[in-house]
């Protein structure tokens, strides 16, 4: 059942949000420990739930929450050995709004460290499995949330999306997941990796509920200074009719994918074409740059966002007498990939090579920005692959430069700090598939339009959930 479907259940009585835990929460027993979704589950949901008021506007809605983002009372770990044990004093703004409207946090869900990573098989703890194909990854960083939804362990979950973390989990996984504009959901208590790509992001197997969890959580926040000043209207725009659309096919994105991607894209095509989109295809020349670019600014961003972890103030603190001592030790407990891009991070901002590196990345993210503006001077929306293949094997990217280019489509979307959603488009052996649809900034509402009607036309036909459905 469908988030929204559960909640017009509880608001009309035929079903109590202490019913919805109860069967949630025996469905992450009994499933999870063969999928590694959850980090922590919650076990005061139970009594969080017997003292809601069932008419709060998303009473017995239980979401995941990715463990980047934290959680007052909660454990929170991001990932890392270095936040193990960590119990947060504070909540997230995003959390602290669904909480207010009546949702119940089930748990925390996993991730790759720190969100570094796209299979979550850099998570300090376990793998998490895609239940579609459970040898295969789930994608990453939000592995875990989009595990938790496709599975149906939660019908909402919370993820974050640096360079495509919501994304491509998303498209392997099956199911919806949007990277809104910089800024529409606060940052406050999102544990940083990267400052000026970070968004948290909703995941779900519908589009009506990611602008149900959409309504809850964006607009300002006073601690957020990076927070837009927007009123959001995710549920009101679905009511309204699909305007006339100009798409725009990203031709950089047109080769170097696998049967079933490409199939799927035809497919959409003659489906947006059907619901009346001009279609054309357009150019976006700097796009298959745009992984060099990430891969030295997210870096440099974390490189100072993560030195705070060093036994003095934040985290696990190494035992010894000695400060230098106690830092390094302290610092060893990052995982392999953490500490690579530590490097990478600390390099490229160093002297003789900020210029050469980091002030050069920072000019092409501005050409980037500006040729995303043109584009959306010839049309209202782009479309590309989210990722070039479904999902790939556990260990299937030992090279970490290959891990890299799973984000090669996904990244444009944060350098230009634009919206961006993953739906389900199709299946390639039994593997779902993702195709993604970039808006002019601030158009989120946009998106969600054009991703409801290619959900009606196609009557869900893209929609799975392999293990059945919770409720």
């Amino acid at each position: 059942m469908l988030a929204h479907e559960i909640r017009a259940k509880v608001a009309q009585g035929e079903v109590s949000p202490l019913e919805v835990a109860q069967v949630y929460l025996e469905r992450i027993r009994s499933l999870d420990p063969g999928l590694g979704a959850f980090l922590t589950v919650n076990e005061g949901v139970l009594e969080e739930a017997r003292s809601l008021d069932p008419s709060l506007p998303l009473a017995g809605l239980v979401v995941a929450v990715k463990d980047n983002i934290v959680t007052k009372g909660i454990p929170t770990t991001a990932g890392s050995r270095l936040l193990q044990g960590f119990l947060p004093p504070y909540e997230a703004t995003a959390v602290a709004r669904l909480k207010a409207l009546g949702a119940l946090v089930i748990g925390k869900t996993n991730l790759d460290e720190f969100g570094m990573g796209s299979s979550t098989e850099h998570s300090a703890f376990f793998h998490s499995r895609n239940p579609f194909d459970p040898t295969r990854v789930p994608g990453g960083s939000s592995g875990g949330s989009a595990v938790a939804v496709a599975a149906d362990l939660a019908p909402l979950a919370l993820g974050s999306d640096t360079g495509g973390s919501v994304r491509q989990p998303a498209a392997f996984c099956g199911i919806y997941g949007l990277k809104p504009t910089y800024g529409r959901v606060s940052r406050y208590g999102l544990i940083a990796y990267a400052s000026s790509l970070d968004q948290i992001g909703p995941m779900a197997r519908s589009v009506r509920d990611l602008a149900l969890l959409m309504d809850a959580i964006s607009g300002p926040d006073p601690l957020d200074a990076t927070s837009l000043d927007l009123k959001p209207r995710f549920q009101e725009a679905l009511a309204e009719p699909l305007p006339s659309l100009r798409l725009g096919v990203v031709r950089e994105a047109l080769s170097g994918n696998s049967p079933g991607v490409e199939g799927a894209l035809r497919q959409a095509l003659e489906v947006f074409r059907g619901l009346g989109l001009q279609v054309k295809e357009v150019s976006w020349p700097s796009l298959p740059l745009a992984l060099n670019a990430y891969y030295i600014l997210a870096p440099a961003e974390a490189s100072s966002n993560l030195a705070r972890y060093d036994g003095t103030l934040f985290g696990y603190r190494a035992e010894g007498e000695e400060l230098w001592r106690v830092v390094e030790e302290t610092r060893a407990r990052f995982g392999l990939e953490v500490k690579r891009r530590i490097l990478v991070g600390t390099f490229v901002l160093s002297s003789g090579y900020y210029e050469a590196y980091y002030g050069r990345a920072q000019a092409f993210r501005r050409r980037l920005k500006a040729e995303a503006q043109a584009l959306f001077q010839e049309v209202d929306l782009l479309l590309l692959p989210t990722t070039p293949h479904p999902a790939f094997p556990l260990g299937g990217r030992p090279d970490p430069l290959a891990m890299y280019r799973e984000d090669l489509y996904t990244v444009g979307a944060n350098l230009a700090g634009l919206p961006a959603l993953s739906f389900p488009a199709g299946f390639e052996d039994g593997l779902p598939v993702g195709l993604q649809l970039f808006a002019p900034w601030a158009r989120d509402e946009l998106l969600l339009q054009a991703a409801l009607a290619f959900e009606e036309a196609t009557d869900r036909a893209f929609l799975h959930t392999p293990l059945g459905e919770a409720l």
